[in-house]
């Protein structure tokens, strides 16, 4: 079996969190996160993913997170997929594909938890794996439901190729799962629409976002 995990095209959340930090100020944003929606970069991004994946072979299943970004972006990228014998014709949602969960920190960037919650902010740059946010999640957290939910995977789909739509917290998990990774969780910054590839437990491909040169300015 073979896995191919990416991230969603730019989310309105993402860019706005990236214009805060050019400029210096703090930021909250306001609704769900679940609820944030992909910019017309990360359309752009997510049909130039769809493009690239139709060069390959078709996945035959197809997992994504919930969360209406990861669920548009999978849409994009089924706009560009050829139809083909044994391709998927349906997507399955699953929970444990979800962002991480930040609790009474959602929406905010460092800078306002700085302000809010000091303590928080000092966990959150130590990266502490074993940190829950008061009702979130921690990294340890996450990484326990993409096991199971990859256990789930690999009985329902043995012997297909399987697209994984989904966050750059899933993607570092599912990394440290397969990779049967020990202690806490390698960080990497995931680019959007990255691609991911393991084939047989084994990586072949991380983090990759050659198809996205066609956007750049």
């Amino acid at each position: 079996m073979s896995i191919t995990a990416v991230r969603h095209g730019e989310s309105t959340s993402n860019a706005a969190a990236r214009r805060a930090e050019a400029e210096c100020r703090a930021l909250v944003l306001a609704g769900r996160d679940e609820d944030a929606e992909l910019t017309g970069l990360g359309r752009r991004q997510a049909t130039l993913l769809g493009r690239r994946l139709a060069t390959g072979p078709p996945p035959g299943a197809v997992w994504c997170s919930p969360y209406r970004r990861a669920v548009r972006t999978w849409e994009l990228i089924a706009a560009e997929l050829p139809a083909a014998p044994g391709a998927a014709r349906e997507v399955r949602l699953d929970p444990r594909l979800g962002d991480r969960r930040m609790g009474v920190l959602s929406g905010m960037n460092l800078a306002a938890i700085r302000e809010r919650f000091p303590e928080e902010a000092e966990a959150l740059v130590r990266r502490r794996y074993d940190h829950r946010p008061p009702e979130g999640e921690s990294f340890a957290d996450v990484v326990a439901r993409v096991r199971e939910a990859l256990g789930d995977l690999r009985a329902a789909c043995a012997g297909r190729h399987v697209l994984v739509v989904a966050h750059d917290a899933v993607v570092l998990a599912i990394r440290h799962v397969l990779l049967e990774a020990a202690g806490a969780l390698e960080h990497t910054a995931i680019g959007n629409t990255s691609v991911s590839v393991w084939r047989g437990g084994a990586m072949e491909l991380f983090n990759d976002v050659d198809h996205l040169r066609e956007s750049a300015p």
